[in-house]
């Protein structure tokens, strides 16, 4: 017995495999623009780490992608907690801010060279 039906002599199951690679392709297309389009880092200085929160304060500079025209000091959460333990206080650094569901969120975090 013959699992696959054919329509006009081609399959379901190729069709079904050309669309999944169709699919596949289409979701590689979609999602290359979020390479390219990167959060430029800022740059700031560690003031405070609450570990237990997942939280981090930052004091930078204007961040004009959000339209702060001037610095100030801002309380991140941090998009992974882990990150938290590569800088202390006091640290220079280099971060990518975001908004993620209506929190400003640090997504990279690194030391200023």
């Amino acid at each position: 017995m013959r699992f696959d039906r054919e329509m006009n002599g081609v399959s379901l199951t190729r069709h079904r495999a050309k669309l999944g690679a169709f699919m596949v392709s289409l979701g590689l297309l979609v999602g290359a623009p979020a390479v390219f389009a990167q959060t430029p880092l800022a740059d700031g200085q560690v003031i405070k780490i609450d570990q237990a929160a997942g939280k981090i304060t930052i004091k930078h500079g204007p961040l004009k992608q959000f339209d702060m025209d001037e610095g100030m000091t801002m309380v991140y959460r941090a998009a992974d907690p882990a990150m938290l333990h590569a800088v202390k206080p006091g640290d220079k650094i280099k971060f990518a801010p975001d908004r993620v569901n209506g929190q400003f969120t640090v997504t990279k975090i690194e030391k200023a060279k």
